[in-house]
């Protein structure tokens, strides 16, 4: 359900941070909107104190690039900026260089549902340096968060075990847009389904529902509310039991169950929202199979995430669908992904590539240099390992990678190995090459992937590290260039 891109739609060329047109303006008036810039989105740690890590968002990342321009009022906003003196910010020259810019970058992504890991280039963007620099904010804004809740709805899928989880938690989202792509995320994730009926509309992920308290309180008493939903919904009867005993509304629901058997329906299923999940489910199972409901369902909800989840699985939980809202929509465990963008090569008119590299107090916030990609090595079936190279300089066979952050941990990738690079053309000069999947297509491509990882990874307790460190030759010229920006000797490494 994608549709084409709408270049009609309004401008968002301002959903950025202020300083990204302040450093704009300074790059033109210093003559650098010639120059040309590598630029790369990672993060430096999994999310959820997890071994892995969902790519989400780039579909969003594909629609705002696509129709990124500045429209009228986005200019005549930017006049009206003052700087301390009272005097225009930015020059008119500049706001019509603004109206004009032409987009022309190459993009080069893993694509959604990908399995991703910290030091790894989720996204990569080359070009004029102008444009590459604008284009920070929204592309962080739109990866960091639906990674952040495709991998959350991940491991919720992943301690269900196979049963179905449906998201439920617009009501909690940090507002509409938050909603919609909390949805949009959780489905790619691994849900089966949505609350969420504009999501549903929009990117084609199935709608689902039961009822809510308040429908059993307008009724005098709960089993006329069942009955009066039964017969408003004979083919999709589900209904909440816990409204004010939920062993008696278990009876009321099987009550209402044999009305439907006898018009030929079936209850699909009840839900619990409250109380002891283990225990009330095993109550509840062992109810409607003395009735001959064996093929209605046990759906529960409140409060779930993967850790509650796995609890009540090895509690012995009868439970066979998974409502999972707040704590799924609002990433709850990891306030954001952290996600970067950093600055990896320059480029003057004619020139060649000029390697950069950020340092820090902190040897894992210092950034890799180059025109970065990832090789996923296979084993079988399974993932191997991943190498960060550098374009600039190709893969050599057999090739070593070595961890960032310590250079005696090595490992020898022998010549022959199977792999593919993860990173694969999304835009080049501004026009798009990608063929986008659908949702379900990238929902199938996370299924796929959590498959391929070692069990260990997958682990919400201590996982297992999986292999990522950067080719050899990276790996020197960085420490290179880290040793020329403080000043050492090339022998202090």
């Amino acid at each position: 359900m994608i549709d084409p891109v709408d270049r009609q739609r309004p401008s968002l060329a301002l959903l950025t941070d202020f300083y990204q047109l302040t450093m704009a303006a300074a790059a033109w008036k210093s003559g650098m909107a010639g120059e040309e810039a590598v630029f790369t989105l990672s993060f430096r740690k999994s999310p959820f104190e997890g071994g892995f890590t969902i790519a989400a968002g780039l579909d969003p990342v594909i629609e705002h690039v696509a129709g990124y321009r500045f429209d009228d009022s986005d200019l005549a906003y930017l006049a009206a900026q003052r700087d301390g003196r009272g005097a225009p910010l930015f020059e008119q020259a500049f706001l019509d260089h603004l109206r004009h810019l032409d987009l022309a970058v190459d993009i080069d992504a893993a694509p959604e549902g990908t399995a991703v890991f910290p030091w790894e280039p989720v996204l990569r963007v080359k070009g004029p340096v102008i444009p590459c620099m604008l284009l920070e904010t929204p592309l962080l804004t739109l990866i960091n968060f639906q990674t952040l809740i495709a991998t959350k709805a991940a491991r919720v899928c992943l301690a269900a075990r196979g049963d179905p989880v449906l998201e439920f938690g617009l009501r909690r989202a940090q507002g509409f847009d938050g909603g919609l792509s909390a949805s949009r995320a959780a489905y790619l994730g691994g849900c089966a389904a949505t609350s969420n009926v504009l999501a549903g509309k929009l990117f084609g992920i199935p709608v689902k529902g039961t009822h809510a308290h308040s429908w059993v309180m307008l009724f005098d008493d709960e089993r006329a509310a069942f009955q009066a939903y039964a017969e408003s919904m004979p083919g999709n009867c589900v209904l909440l039991v816990d409204t004010y005993n939920t062993l008696e509304g278990v009876r009321h629901a099987i009550e209402t169950a044999r009305w439907l058997r006898a018009q030929g329906a079936e209850l699909a299923g009840i839900r619990l929202d409250s109380g002891d999940l283990a225990w009330l489910s095993q109550e509840a199972r062992r109810l409607l199979d003395a009735a001959g409901l064996e093929r209605t369902v046990i759906l529960a909800s409140n409060e779930l995430d993967e850790r509650i989840i796995e609890s009540l699985k090895e509690q012995g939980a009868r439970i066979a669908v998974w409502g999972v809202g707040t704590r799924l929509v609002t990433g709850a465990g990891e306030a954001a992904l952290g996600g970067v963008y950093k600055l990896n090569a320059v480029r003057r008119p004619g020139g060649a590539w000029i390697h950069r590299v950020k340092l820090s107090e902190l040897s894992s916030k210092t950034s890799v240099p180059g025109l970065l990609q990832v090789r996923r090595f296979r084993s079988g079936d399974g993932h191997l390992a991943d190498c960060v190279y550098d374009e600039l300089s190709g893969l050599p066979t057999p090739t070593v990678i070595v961890d960032p952050l310590d250079h005696t941990r090595r490992r020898e990738i022998p010549a022959g190995t199977p792999g593919e690079d993860l990173l694969v053309p999304v835009f080049r000069a501004g026009r798009l090459v990608y063929e986008r999947p659908t949702l379900a297509r990238s929902r199938q491509r996370t299924l796929d992937e959590l498959g391929k990882l070692h069990g260990g990874v997958k682990r919400f307790v201590n996982p297992h590290q999986y292999p990522v460190g950067l080719e050899k030759g990276l790996f020197e010229l960085r420490t290179r260039l880290i040793l020329e920006a403080r000043g050492l000797p090339p022998e202090a490494r």
